[in-house]
């Protein structure tokens, strides 16, 4: 890997100094970016994925949706669609995206559309007859022909944009200067008992700027599985095959393992649209289980009875209520 890695250096010097100059072509306004009246929020990243953003989403949609009309914005990555899409209940995951699909299936009185434009994307939900006040935006930290008001920047702990390069070579989208446009920037997946030295070593490393906030964000899994019907508890659920479609799996097959449940792991790329022979072996499966994101692309394609996911939400290791307040205070004064 390491040697690959150099191989691919020159390339991403190449592309980094590309990235530099679109960025700043923004800053010195030579492209154009729309800024709004209302509150826009968007959750990030510099890396190709896996720091936990749709979590972060759902973390949001309770904190807000009970006293604002909101709507989410996503692109919808790998729909076989274009332009923009209302989602509602009957959507499918192949048409509007499966993270998208999630929102609208957890927070169903919550106005979620996809719309690869966020530009037109935001038009449209505006131009609705009972418009959202507040429009949350899903992995649109690159997308600088949107400014939002506020932004919160993840990156996943064992994963720090500070230690990594940008592409090819790396993970990263664009060079981890680029971190300065975030107001909030979250370090997640933590181990739950993460020591304050950690802490500050990790503050240190990512170069927290003096208008910026630190937090930090672990996994919370349910302990029981459910497929929106039944709910079997974690430790009666036996002998399943595990199926994933995501960046990193890791810290899920950890804590089945830790949890000592026997399974066995298929482990597909992120977003994974399964083949009609792919779907066929899952049905050979006696049970499944697999995560949320995954779940809203099997449902309509398996057994209800035999495929169940393991529900997460994002839990703030500490200062949760600072990280609301700043939330809240934005929504306030935009």
């Amino acid at each position: 890997m390491q040697i690959l890695r150099k191989l691919l250096f020159p390339f991403s010097i190449l592309y980094g100094i590309i990235v530099w100059f679109r960025n700043k072509f923004f800053d010195w306004e030579i492209l154009t970016s729309a800024s709004y009246d209302f509150p826009v929020i968007t959750v990030g990243n510099l890396s190709m994925g896996g720091t936990g953003k749709s979590p972060m989403i759902e973390y949001l949609i309770g904190l807000l949706h009970h006293n604002y009309p909101i709507a989410t914005l996503s692109r919808g990555y790998k729909r076989k669609t274009k332009g923009f899409l209302l989602l509602d209940l009957a959507s499918d995951a192949k048409d509007v995206g499966d993270e998208p699909l999630q929102f609208k299936n957890k927070f169903p009185e919550v106005l979620v559309a996809v719309d690869e434009d966020r530009q037109n994307g935001i038009k449209n939900l505006r131009a609705l007859e009972q418009p959202p006040e507040i429009i949350l935006l899903d992995d649109a930290f690159q997308h600088r022909k949107v400014t939002a008001g506020f932004s919160i920047l993840l990156t996943a702990y064992g994963d720090l944009y500070s230690k990594d390069m940008i592409l090819p070579a790396g993970n990263l989208r664009e060079t981890a200067c680029g971190a300065h446009r975030a107001q909030v920037i979250i370090v997640t997946k933590c181990h739950l008992d993460i020591s304050k030295e950690e802490k500050r070593k990790i503050k240190a490393s990512l170069a927290i700027k003096s208008h910026q906030k630190l937090f930090f964000t672990g996994i919370h899994y349910e302990n029981y599985f459910t497929n929106g019907v039944q709910q079997i508890p974690l430790q009666l659920m036996e002998n399943f095959s595990l199926v994933t479609g995501i960046a990193k799996p890791q810290p899920l097959v950890k804590h089945l393992r830790d949890n000592r449940l026997d399974f066995k792991h298929f482990a597909y790329p992120d977003h994974h649209l399964f083949t009609e022979k792919e779907l066929q072996e899952l049905r050979s499966l006696s049970l499944i289980v697999t995560t949320e994101k995954d779940f809203m692309r099997l449902k309509e394609h398996l057994p209800h009875e035999k495929l169940f996911y393991l529900p997460i939400k994002t839990v703030f290791l500490e200062d949760q209520e600072v990280f609301d307040k700043e939330v809240m205070s934005f929504v306030a004064q935009a």
